[in-house]
């Protein structure tokens, strides 16, 4: 492909500092700030530039742009120079963000952010923004929960709770429920080395590795809401704008305290992009607003409606909605791009075609594929799928990660009872584990008639929650498919496999769609061969 853009050896100079080549049609930015970036792709759309030529006469030669400042070329600038340079040219940038109009222009450009010492109600608060944003969370399998730092558990000090009557018995609480985490870890290792003895030709980083998922995944359980996690987050400016109001929004403080802490640091990196999200932002305002008569309007509604005795509240998952009309739908799709027909002809052709025939189309999306990596086409997003899922908050965590579908969730309680791993049932471990969880439903209990939100802390992940999965077919082939291997926890294995079972009853013609889904229960070390591999890799290296 021809480049037609000329520079100089100056212009070059200075470019390649910026850009990975200065001669092909397709390069890749280096070495700017986010604000530049996303200034830079607002103005090329409607400029008739290239995006080196337009950087080069429009950013890097405009005094008004503070570019050398900003980007920190001009020497000797430090941290606190750069973040005073972006506030001093904040209103070129925010001239050329709003000239557009549109809220896309915040995905041009981003930021990565840690947040760390939060509960999991937090991290599971700011992951339910989907779009935009990716959150990478530590993981309960592979780090020990019961560090002490300074001779406390990390748990989150709930202010309301802490300044409440209910304080002494919320903290005693979660101290109690860390110690039993603690003092099982040992006990449970040792059962499940007898129960599962490392093979010969099975390395000890590998074995060792597994073995520690095994037994923090049985113990999770026991962990508190409240429990301390760290996050990395990636995400645009416009996912970032979003997460922020509605961290304002929340009832709880700790919520609230984050949203105030994220925007004010990423006002020194992106203060264009998260500038509405302002607590005094008009826009902000105006959103406070809304959402708290919109949330006043359905209390009200749901009080009228959903004061009824409830018999279907029960661990497990149901397909509540399913149409097998989708399959007529899926194989017009499949048929469209390949056809010079209309989809709606197409949809009427395919109600008249026989049970094989619609096979056939169905199987022409799936014959090829010889892993669930092997994406399938877009085609089978026209079925739509509804379940609703009473499992723990454990299992809700990790499959609460998974963003092209729709879920929400009711607050935690203690009142729809908990799991206990089958790796201690029948042992003495089992009376302590019961215990806990009994004391913490007596602590929730207590604290839930004032303070339900404020509860949710002191709730251990065990314990069941209900909450529904709106999603489409080809999101939940790849979930099922991705959450069903031997390495996945059990608790969610079971879901995925149940939801994947259900649609294949529902709408046997779908069944072939989800050939990659492993059914087996898996009593070993499940993430034993994941160990494996890595172990070896690390050995070739």
């Amino acid at each position: 492909m021809q480049n037609y853009e000329e520079f100089s050896e100056s212009q070059i100079k200075i470019l390649q500092h910026f850009v990975t080549n200065i001669d092909s049609n397709i390069f890749v930015l280096r070495n700017l700030p986010e604000v530049i970036k996303g200034a830079l792709f607002s103005r090329y759309s409607r400029s008739s530039l290239g995006l080196r030529s337009l950087l080069l006469k429009e950013f890097i030669l405009n005094e008004e742009t503070a570019f050398e400042s900003i980007a920190g070329l001009s020497g000797g600038e430090d941290a606190t120079d750069q973040v005073a340079a972006i506030h001093k040219a904040q209103n070129f940038y925010d001239r050329i963000l709003d000239g557009y109009g549109d809220d896309s222009i915040g995905e041009l450009g981003g930021a990565h952010v840690a947040i760390e010492n939060v509960s999991m109600i937090a991290a599971k608060a700011i992951e339910d923004c989907r779009i935009g944003g990716s959150p990478l969370e530590k993981s309960t399998r592979y780090i020990y929960f019961d560090q002490k730092v300074n001779g406390e558990y990390l748990f989150y000090k709930e202010p309301v709770l802490m300044t409440s009557a209910y304080r002494d018995l919320y903290v005693e609480t979660c101290n109690m429920l860390f110690d039993t985490y603690s003092k099982l870890i040992p006990p449970l290792t040792e059962y499940m080395e007898e129960k599962f003895p490392k093979e010969d030709n099975t390395s000890k980083v590998a074995y060792g590795a597994a073995l520690r998922a095994k037994v923090l995944d049985c113990l999770r359980g026991l962990l508190p809401s409240s429990g301390m996690t760290n996050m990395g987050v990636y995400g645009n400016g416009r996912f970032f704008e979003g997460l922020i109001r509605k961290l304002n929004v929340s009832n709880l403080v700790e919520l609230q305290d984050i949203g105030r802490q994220t925007y004010n640091e990423l006002s020194s990196v992106i203060p264009s992009f998260v500038r509405r999200a302002d607590i005094n932002h008009k826009n902000q305002k105006d959103f406070v607003q809304f959402f708290e008569s919109m949330q006043e309007e359905i209390k009200v509604v749901t009080k009228e409606h959903a004061s009824f005795k409830c018999e279907s509240m029960q661990p497990g998952v149901r397909l509540i909605d399913s149409n097998p009309e989708d399959v007529t739908k899926v194989a017009a799709a499949l048929l469209y791009a390949n056809s010079d027909k209309s989809l709606s002809d197409l949809r009427e052709h395919c109600k008249k075609l026989s049970s094989e025939d619609l096979a056939r189309v169905i199987d022409a999306a799936c014959n090829s594929r010889e892993n669930r990596r092997h994406k399938s086409p877009r085609a089978l997003e026209h079925a739509s799928l509804t379940f609703e899922i009473m499992s723990d908050f454990g299992c809700y965590r990790d499959l609460h990660r998974h963003r092209m579908l729709t879920q929400e969730r009711q607050l935690l309680t203690c009142s729809y009872g908990y799991y206990i791993p089958a790796e201690i049932q029948g042992t003495d471990m089992e009376e302590l584990y019961r215990s806990a969880m009994d004391q913490a439903k007596k602590a929730y209990d207590t604290i839930a008639g004032e303070l339900p939100e404020e509860a949710q802390y002191v709730v251990p992940m065990a314990f069941n929650m209900p909450w529904y999965f709106n999603v489409n077919l080809r999101s939940l082939q790849w979930l099922c498919e991705l959450r069903s291997s031997p390495a996945g926890h059990p608790n969610y294995r079971y879901i995925v496999q149940e939801m994947a079972k259900q649609v294949c009853e529902a709408i046997p013609a779908f069944e072939p769609i989800f050939k990659f889904v492993d059914y087996e229960g898996h009593e070993d070390l499940g993430r034993l061969g994941q160990e494996v591999k890595k172990a070896e890799k690390l050995k070739q290296s």
